[in-house]
């Protein structure tokens, strides 16, 4: 999402490292490529003037001027000064106040509010709370079967909407079953609308009134920039938002809206949508997406996203195996299976310090498909030949890919592939196991 801002500002810096002293007239043709690069990547022109006057206010002091590496400095800066742009920290839900508590879905039409608060029931379950899924937009029979349907996937309980009901009275019957049942969380999802209009703000601040939630989140499109801005203010003047979910951050939005929000809302970015699965709701780290955006990495969140997926005593068995080069074919999938649950093999590189800067691999096509023939290749083997890869000869390899509806070579590429690793490994433990990740391998 942010390729072009991240190009565009390393080129400005690694000009500027270029320098060994600073003066004020490279630093303001430096801060004024940065300007440009943000009003370009969409970013609101009230917040780029007052960032780049508190940047060169900084950028001209002894700070910089007295460093041994001013270039680095100035990257320091830019990136201090981004984080607190974008909220500074991390914003929980609030679900303080009376039992159950509430968190009400607001936004325009096409947002994505009813699917966010499939994955919001997602993250409540897993901080071991229980979610109640509530149909509040009448107006559109669709969007409440949806929430249905996200409700026998997630086994969550959902209200009984239905279209001649009134919102605001599906919200106070809501919350009074709620209590009786033990549900902790209720997930209003309230009607949109194509634009914003006083029908719509006079219902959401009915329901508001009525239900008295813990936490308001408009859900907005990151995809519509500058707009998704104004849609936040419009909402915040009249609801008192507790804050915004991006969602569409992983598609080819510019990334002004989650540069621009918080400062001109005031209200946080909680959570940013980066897929379309249920799993695809991450919390918004604004120094982590600091780092992104420069180039730096989000080795964080990677090691966050590589904890979930690892389940610690497999992680143990097969550091056992590791240190005694017993490496199987069926351990080479079950790997392959942990990386692909963390996400893309294109947003992981992308976390990686200095790999989203890299020329070779900025523009890596990585094929996901691959990794579906992988498996269904080691799949197609019997445990035996999955455990003995020796004995997987000409006729063997043949059948193999026949059964996984392959062809040889890809059987043959991947049998290369995975010598190479039993290769690394026997290496690896001749110098020693340092290095190397426990539970997760590096291919």
């Amino acid at each position: 999402m942010f390729d072009n801002l991240t190009d565009r500002l390393n080129a400005v810096f690694k000009k500027l490292k270029g320098h060994g002293k600073l003066t004020e007239k490279n630093v303001q043709e430096g801060l004024r490529e940065v300007r440009m690069a943000l009003l370009e990547a969409d970013v609101h022109y009230k917040v780029v003037k007052n960032f780049i006057a508190d940047i060169k206010e900084r950028a001209l002091g002894r700070e910089v001027m007295a460093s041994l590496t001013p270039g680095q400095q100035i990257v320091k800066i830019v990136n201090e000064e981004l984080t607190e742009l974008m909220g500074g920290h991390l914003t929980d839900l609030n679900l303080s106040g009376s039992f159950p508590s509430s968190i009400m879905l607001v936004g325009l039409q096409g947002s994505g509010k009813t699917t966010t608060a499939g994955k919001l029931a997602v993250l409540l379950i897993k901080k071991g709370r229980k979610p109640y899924l509530v149909p509040a937009d009448v107006y559109r029979p669709a969007a409440i079967n949806q929430l249905q349907k996200l409700g026998q996937q997630l086994s969550v309980p959902v209200f009984p909407s239905s279209t001649e009901m009134d919102p605001v009275q599906i919200c106070q019957d809501a919350r009074t079953i709620a209590h009786k049942e033990g549900l902790d969380t209720l997930l209003f999802d309230t009607a949109g609308r194509l634009h914003i209009d006083e029908v719509l703000m006079d219902e959401l601040c009915r329901i508001k009134d009525a239900a008295k939630p813990s936490d308001i989140l408009l859900v907005a499109d990151a995809m519509t920039g500058q707009d998704a801005v104004n849609i936040a203010q419009s909402f915040n003047d009249a609801l008192d938002i507790g804050g915004v979910i991006l969602t569409k951050m992983d598609g080819d939005a510019r990334g002004g809206a989650a540069i621009s929000i918080k400062s001109i809302t005031n209200k946080p970015i909680k959570f940013i949508g980066v897929g379309e699965k249920l799993s695809d709701l991450e919390p918004f780290h604004p120094d982590r997406m600091s780092s992104r955006i420069l180039g730096m990495g989000d080795v964080l969140t990677m090691i966050e996203k590589a904890q979930a997926v690892v389940d610690e005593k497999k992680a143990a068995e097969l550091e056992k195996k590791l240190r005694k080069s017993e490496f199987t074919l069926e351990d080479f999938r079950d790997q392959m299976v942990q990386i692909r649950k963390m996400g893309s093999l294109s947003d992981l590189i992308g976390m990686i310090p200095g790999m989203s800067t890299n020329k070779h691999l900025k523009n890596l096509e990585v094929d996901e498909k691959e990794f579906v023939r992988i498996e269904a290749i080691i799949n197609s083997m019997t445990p035996r030949e999955r455990r003995r890869h020796t004995i997987i000869k000409s006729s063997r390899r043949k059948r193999i890919a026949k059964g996984s509806g392959t062809k040889v070579q890809d059987v043959n590429k991947l049998m290369k592939n995975y010598s190479q690793v039993l290769n690394m490994i026997k290496k690896i433990n001749k110098g020693g196991m340092r290095g190397m990740g426990r539970g997760m391998l590096p291919f």
